[in-house]
């Protein structure tokens, strides 16, 4: 079952911390992998991983103004690809840090970095994701979404790692092959 409870925890933390200056700051939060959680290997699950990731994307769409626009347009949030990379395991009951940014974004998409990193400083996980505002028409350009924030932020430019990604994205077939 989706992490309900915890969703509602981080929001409401975000909604009490300030706002973000720039799109591009870092939302920290803190998590304990708990039972739930667990895989039968008794390490952070992948699947609850990112679940947890998805907390911290709300808890940072709040930070930073998201949330009330999408909820006052009507406009909805969705993933358009991401990619993950797991290096360390978190095993039950271990606490770890939470990292969540919005990197850069283009014409149709904002891209998040998220990861998470043990107490030791070792960062167990990384994921980059290609997120989009929607609403029944389709993807809502990032410059509208800002303006509708009341800001006018400019784009850091795409690092040289993910704009390869986005290259190879664009290669792989769509739909894909089915034997």
């Amino acid at each position: 079952m989706f992490p309900f409870v915890r969703v509602l925890k981080d929001v409401y933390l975000a909604s009490r911390q300030p706002r973000f200056e720039a799109l591009t700051q870092t939302h920290v939060s803190h998590h304990i992998c708990w039972p739930h959680d667990l895989d039968f290997f008794l390490e952070l699950n992948n699947g609850r991983a990112m679940s947890l990731y998805d907390i911290g994307r709300t808890a940072m769409a709040q930070r930073a103004g998201l949330l009330e626009v999408v909820r006052r347009e009507r406009w909805g949030l969705t993933m358009a690809g991401s990619t993950t990379r797991f290096r360390r395991r978190i095993f039950g009951f271990e606490r770890f840090e939470m990292r969540s940014r919005a990197t850069c974004w283009d014409d149709r998409f904002m891209y998040l970095e998220q990861s998470m990193w043990k107490k030791n400083g070792e960062c167990a996980s990384h994921v980059l994701f290609r997120a989009a505002v929607t609403d029944r028409n389709g993807l809502i350009p990032p410059t509208r979404v800002l303006q509708a924030m009341g800001r006018d932020d400019a784009s850091p430019e795409m690092p040289d790692w993910m704009q390869a990604w986005c290259a190879a994205e664009d290669k792989r077939p769509w739909p894909p092959m089915q034997d």
